[in-house]
């Protein structure tokens, strides 16, 4: 759909031809910034749009200034919608700003009020993902955001990270909860914890959880899991933390082919912004594979002897399974526990050859409270220290910022668009 033509198309799209072709959204994070208030209501109108049934949708003032200012000193959504009233030549320079307060994955849509082939060129050549001139109607908005997010050719808008214990009992299951509990109160963007231990997983004990439907149901649905059979097999855990829990059960045993998680973890991917992987401390061809394929690996140790070969050892295999990915990290867990010899965490760090994102300290009676009570530390604890840490590892592995300094992000690559301008 061209939306620069005069003779545009400004009438709603028939019903029927929607549901023909529709494909439900993921569940992203909007975030619209308009000048006028007219515009704010066509945005908002938007949401009435069963395809933007699984959508958080915000609006605000302020146009592209009112967004530079926010982003400041928030994370940005999954897409930033901004309408702009400016001249053709303004228009890039002050989407440069707003490129210097946006994280690498964010997507842009610009409504203006121009009709203007060539700026509508220049935009889509430095990364814009589209250009809607007004007056326009909600249903050219949402099949815009539809052809981004849900259509054949879209990316995955999913990140899947891996954490995986280097000696059982490093407590890998426990960070990785944490750390999506982190992501979700940090980014406010959907996560999915996939608890991959079947018989002995604690994602849901963890959560105070006990759900009817989990990973094994997925699994055994064969060719017939898609994304409404997946939404139906989640439980809500928290406010942006949604489960697919292991079954506990001990009646059969769990041998997976080792292909068999790939569809599960494409389907997840296309479908929640974060996917967090519960991996258990096994090696097997699954485990294997899942490790070579996932966007990224934590390697979560205790500072011993036992744990730094063990960790070595896979930090050295997942590196060599996945050669031109992102190589694993490290997180050095129960360190400071009280007389017992530690490694140190630098020389640790540097014999395994992998950033050291974190140390979280020992504190029985902390993370003894929150296992018993089926609660995160930060439930337990909101102020403690601990917190950061696990705030810390979230932004690295989602690909976000950890501070933001003078208005710009440290640390930051520029978002897709306008990157040739950096």
């Amino acid at each position: 759909m061209s939306f620069l033509t005069p003779d545009a198309k400004r009438t709603d799209e028939p019903a029927a031809e929607i549901a023909a072709g529709a494909r439900l959204l993921p569940r992203i994070t909007i975030q619209a910034f308009c000048e006028h208030s007219q515009t704010a209501q066509l945005v908002e109108s938007a949401i009435h749009d069963r395809r933007m049934s699984k959508v958080a949708l915000t609006t605000h003032n302020g146009g592209i200034d009112g967004a530079v200012e926010t982003y400041k000193s928030n994370p940005t959504p999954n897409l930033i919608i901004v309408e702009t009233i400016l001249a053709p030549d303004q228009i890039p320079v002050a989407l440069e700003r707003l490129a210097e307060v946006c994280d690498a994955s964010t997507r842009v849509v610009v409504l203006g009020h121009v009709n203007d082939v060539l700026l509508y060129r220049e935009l889509i050549r430095s990364g814009i993902s589209e250009y809607i001139v007004l007056p326009a109607t909600a249903s050219q908005i949402v099949s815009a955001i539809t052809e981004l997010f849900a259509s054949e050719n879209a990316a995955p808008i999913g990140r899947t990270v891996g954490f995986v214990s280097a000696k059982g009992g490093a407590g890998s299951s426990t960070l990785a909860h944490n750390v999506a509990w982190a992501i979700a109160t940090a980014l406010r963007q959907d996560s999915l914890i996939l608890d991959m231990d079947l018989a002995f997983g604690t994602a849901g004990l963890n959560f105070n959880q006990d759900p009817p439907h989990g990973l094994a149901d997925a699994l055994n649905s064969n060719q017939k899991l898609d994304q409404t059979m997946l939404d139906r097999l989640m439980s809500k855990a928290a406010n942006h933390i949604n489960l697919l829990a292991a079954p506990v059960a001990l009646d059969r045993t769990f041998d997976f082919e080792e292909r068999e998680f790939e569809q599960i973890l494409e389907l997840c991917q296309n479908t929640m912004p974060v996917v967090v992987l519960d991996i258990p401390h096994a090696w097997n061809a699954w485990i294997r594979q899942t490790l070579a394929t996932i966007d990224e690996v934590v390697i979560v140790a205790e500072p011993d002897l036992a744990n730094l070969r063990n960790a070595k050892n896979l930090a050295d295999t997942i590196k060599a399974l996945r050669p031109t990915e992102n190589a694993p990290s490290l997180v050095l867990n129960k360190t400071g526990m009280p007389r017992r010899p530690e490694i140190n965490a630098g020389e640790f760090a540097d014999s395994v050859e992998c950033q050291l994102l974190g140390q979280v300290q020992f504190d029985a009676a902390l993370f003894g409270t929150a296992a018993n009570n089926g609660q995160m530390i930060a439930e337990v604890a909101a102020n403690n220290k601990i917190n950061e840490v696990y705030r810390a590892i979230g932004l690295h592995v989602t690909g976000r910022q950890i501070t933001h300094v003078g208005g710009k992000a440290s640390g930051l690559k520029l978002p897709s668009f306008l990157k040739k301008r950096a």
